[in-house]
């Protein structure tokens, strides 16, 4: 059995894709852990029976006093892989140098569109296609080794197709990358 821990900030769409499919898999959710304590990805964790943890950024000094103590929170559940679902949180090398696999989605076809406002950067641009991105994770923001990636025609869509474009995406591709690392 190996072990993964899911780090999210928010609605957890990715995290219950990602516990669906890997339901009857020799993959298990070992732990989520949200750093705001109202995100509503730990009712969906909870809906799964996934052990949910809650460390707030807010209360701590600096980043690399919160990624210190994320670490020891993770560590005990020796997970085989960390995977961010929507963690907005740039991690410091404290955090990305404890543990040998970190990979993270991103709603954009990188290296285009770094950071936070992917989304909004890709569907405001004058590019005929737009897509998903998994990569691991790296001191250097959307910067590590692809690992995997897909594209649509954007063309003419709406926000809110856009949207549900990108996320259709994400929920297939994730398990996927995660079960090819891990089997």
């Amino acid at each position: 059995m190996k072990n993964i821990v899911i780090l999210f900030s928010g609605n957890g769409t990715n995290l219950e894709a990602i516990a669906k499919e890997l339901k009857n898999s020799n993959i298990k959710i070992a732990a989520t852990v949200s750093n705001k304590a109202d995100a509503y990805g730990l009712v969906r964790a909870k809906k799964y029976g996934i052990k949910t943890e809650v460390l707030e950024h807010s209360n701590f000094n600096s980043r690399k006093e919160y990624d210190k103590a994320l670490v020891d929170l993770i560590k005990p559940y020796s997970p085989d892989l960390i995977v961010l679902a929507g963690f907005m949180r740039i991690l410091t090398p404290i955090f990305i140098n404890a543990f040998d696999l970190i990979i993270n989605i991103h709603p954009s076809l990188l290296p285009l569109f770094k950071g936070a406002n992917a989304i909004e950067q890709s569907f405001n641009s004058d590019m005929k296609v737009a897509g998903v991105t998994v990569h691991k994770v790296t001191p250097q923001l959307d910067s590590g080794e692809i690992l995997a990636q897909e594209c649509f025609n954007s063309n003419g869509l709406s926000w809110e197709e856009f949207n549900a474009k990108i996320k259709e995406i994400e929920h297939r591709i994730y398990p996927k990358v995660i079960k090819e690392l891990l089997n």
